[in-house]
């Protein structure tokens, strides 16, 4: 998995109330930085199931994979990165950010992507109006905001909450919002493992369902509960803000199918941002049909 970890919480509540070990699941979940070093760790074989941004899939599919790795679930319609300032701007506009200093992400990265497409849908050049450094390793720029350098950074949690916690930064923006609904984060797998697995990846799916299901329908004090386990270093209360930061934006789909017109959309910031060489034609990247029977169950 990438190290957005507070995304996944749907995938935390089903191996907290057992959902997996419902469907003879027994999963080992290891952290890969970034989505291109999870996307190798699936290529390799060292992972049978990533979870990472789409466009991973985009790129590996332009690179020539012979064994194409396909997205069948969706687990995020929303960015879940924020915008953090030095002081508090209630009246923030991306206007704001004209002439100022930014730490973006990684260059090519889905972070880095919607922030610069969300810069040009309110008229902002990411080249001229905006200083934004995208040498800083993903998961380093708190530390870097935090050291003094940028006007501005955008941030995952729980980086974004920590540097509000240490009054070290404040959270003006919500990307997630502000680019609208985006198929930011899915489950994908090489289309072998999936001939020669299907019953391990409907099980699976149908586990995220269920903790999809229970995301959906209850409070964050009752989610935060569920999820502390996984989160040793963090108060109860820091999580119940970063679960109630995440629902109040609409962060996860009733359901985990990735539909058509959320693949053209990721094509069209691709495009946008020069990442992509052409179009992939949605099925060939996109399998539905563990989820649909999920949602069916």
């Amino acid at each position: 998995a990438a190290s957005d970890v507070y995304k996944r919480q749907p995938q935390y509540v089903a191996i907290e109330e057992g959902y997996f070990v419902k469907e003879g699941i027994k999963l080992e979940l290891v952290t890969g930085f970034g989505a291109d070093k999870v996307m190798a760790a699936v290529l390799s074989g060292d992972a049978d199931i990533g979870f990472m941004g789409s466009e991973a899939s985009i790129y590996a599919y332009q690179q020539g994979a012979q064994d194409t790795v396909v997205n069948f679930a969706q687990l995020t319609q929303r960015a879940g990165n924020f915008l953090v300032a030095r002081e508090e701007m209630p009246d923030f506009q991306w206007s704001d950010l004209k002439g100022a200093d930014v730490l973006g992400g990684r260059k090519g990265g889905m972070p880095e992507m919607v922030f610069e497409y969300i810069l040009k849908q309110n008229g902002i050049d990411p080249e001229k109006d905006v200083n934004i450094d995208r040498s800083i390793d993903f998961g380093s720029t708190a530390a870097a905001f935090m050291g003094g350098q940028g006007d501005f950074s955008v941030e995952f949690e729980p980086s974004a909450t920590a540097l509000e916690q240490q009054d070290a930064g404040y959270v003006v923006a919500s990307c997630g919002v502000d680019s609208g609904y985006v198929p930011y984060t899915a489950y994908s797998a090489k289309s072998s493992f999936m001939q020669e697995n299907p019953q391990i990846v409907q099980g699976f799916v149908n586990a995220l369902q269920k903790g999809m299901n229970y995301v959906n329908t209850h409070t964050p004090e009752e989610i935060a509960q569920i999820i502390k386990p996984q989160f040793p270093e963090n108060d109860l209360k820091t999580i119940e803000t970063i679960v109630k930061r995440y629902q109040e934006q609409d962060t996860w789909k009733e359901n985990l199918i990735f539909e058509k017109k959320s693949f053209e959309l990721l094509e069209d910031i691709l495009e946008d941002a020069g990442e992509l060489e052409k179009r992939v034609p949605y099925d060939k990247l996109v399998n539905t049909e563990f989820a649909e029977k999920a949602v069916e169950k």
